[in-house]
């Protein structure tokens, strides 16, 4: 029976290299040479594969790997038998429509009839089911936004992060067929060692997540101020109070989800909130 955990991340391309710092957030140590198609954790049991971000899925459904990061759009793009474990927050982007910009798209059914350029037939198929559309989906791989351009297709559905590459293409995003980011997924089906190994990862990356979303943040509050501060400040369960030199006034410890700092700040410094430090987390363990 194998003793490790095999886990598959893109040899090259937009998830290598956070799929590599996750690792390290993780606190397991690699060691990453040139070409070097696999590798074995230094204090973990995790082997690394490293493979074409489109036969990441396959190589799960085989059980060739046991989990694998990859791009939700792939997965479901492929459609193999893999189980989604946990959405890792990075990679994100949307797969969309775009028509040149000279084109006045009023709505989606300016689409029907169309010739369509993309490398997701499938998924471009299935949105158009859902909303009656027939048009013709030229499947191609690699430069899909150059292909109005060159005669071959009147629209196309591609990855879009930042638009800068359908601008430099004369193109415009008109729908939005998925939002996709990185995901873990799994075979679907692990041993009884695989699984308890996936678990201790999966308590890792949730402890970097979570961290990831927050601040710690320590504050000078006058006493008769602490009763008011501590039934707003939210926590992940009950900020800690110290004492401090200055007998009038207490130290406040707590956590902050990064989505609402500013607004907590600006009102913890109106009720009476004193010399506010804010900290960065490296991992949260609940």
């Amino acid at each position: 029976m194998d003793n490790k955990l095999k886990i598959a991340i893109q040899k090259s391309g937009r998830l290598y290299e956070d799929s590599i710092k996750l690792l390290k957030d993780c606190s397991i140590e690699i060691n990453i040479g040139i070409d070097k198609l696999k590798t074995t954790a230094l204090n973990f049991p995790l082997e690394i594969l490293f493979l074409r971000d489109d036969d990441i899925p396959q190589y799960l459904e085989d059980g060739v790997a046991d989990i694998g990061i990859v791009g939700k759009n792939i997965l479901l793009e492929k459609r193999k038998k893999v189980q989604i474990k946990e959405t890792l927050g990075f990679g994100k982007c949307r797969l969309s429509i775009a028509v040149p910009k000279s084109f006045k798209y009023n709505n989606i059914k300016f689409l029907n009839g169309k010739r369509i350029a993309t490398s997701y037939p499938f998924l471009v198929k299935e949105f158009f089911g859902k909303k009656n559309i027939k048009a013709d989906i030229h499947e191609i791989s690699g430069a899909v936004e150059i292909a109005p351009g060159i005669g071959l297709a009147d629209c196309i559905c591609d990855l879009v992060s930042s638009g800068s590459t359908l601008f430099m293409n004369g193109l415009k995003e008109v729908e939005t067929i998925l939002r996709s980011e990185a995901v873990l997924a799994s075979h679907m089906y692990l041993g009884s060692l695989q699984k308890m190994i996936l678990d201790k990862f999966l308590f890792r990356i949730r402890a970097v997540k979570k961290a990831k979303n927050n601040k710690y943040i320590l504050l000078n509050v006058p006493n008769e101020r602490l009763d008011m501060i501590i039934s707003y400040l939210p926590g992940i369960k009950s900020p800690a109070i110290l004492p401090l030199a200055n007998s009038e006034c207490s130290s406040v410890h707590s956590v902050v989800n990064e989505n609402d700092f500013w607004r907590i700040i600006e009102n913890l410094k109106e009720l009476g909130a004193q010399d506010i430090l804010v900290l960065p987390i490296e991992k949260i363990i609940l």
